[in-house]
């Protein structure tokens, strides 16, 4: 279960926990349940993250579309070293902002 903060223009999700195919159906409704209920920017925070795969990946794509649709931002923060190389080299950073931790 995530740790959701929402603030007036602000959603933060944090998983802590590796994003990883056995989590990300829940991760996903989690989400895209926080895209719903929420205004302006949503922020995933992978502090304590050390492990993001291939449907990891899709879940996070998939948010940043439903985001995309409404004209609204996604920032992915706190990223470790080899996930931000993994996001950078699928060039995902040039679509949402990706912050190194």
């Amino acid at each position: 279960m995530s740790e959701i903060v929402t603030s007036a223009d602000q959603t933060t999700v944090k998983p802590g926990e590796d994003v990883v195919a056995s989590m990300a159906e829940a991760f996903k409704d989690e989400l895209l349940s926080a895209v719903e209920s929420s205004q302006g920017t949503l922020v995933i925070d992978l502090d304590g993250v050390s492990m993001v795969d291939s449907v990891g990946i899709g879940v996070i794509i998939a948010v940043y579309n439903s985001l995309s649709q409404s004209n609204r931002q996604l920032k992915v923060i706190n990223v470790a070293d080899d996930i931000y190389g993994l996001f950078s080299t699928m060039r995902l950073n040039r679509r949402f902002t990706v912050e190194e931790a």
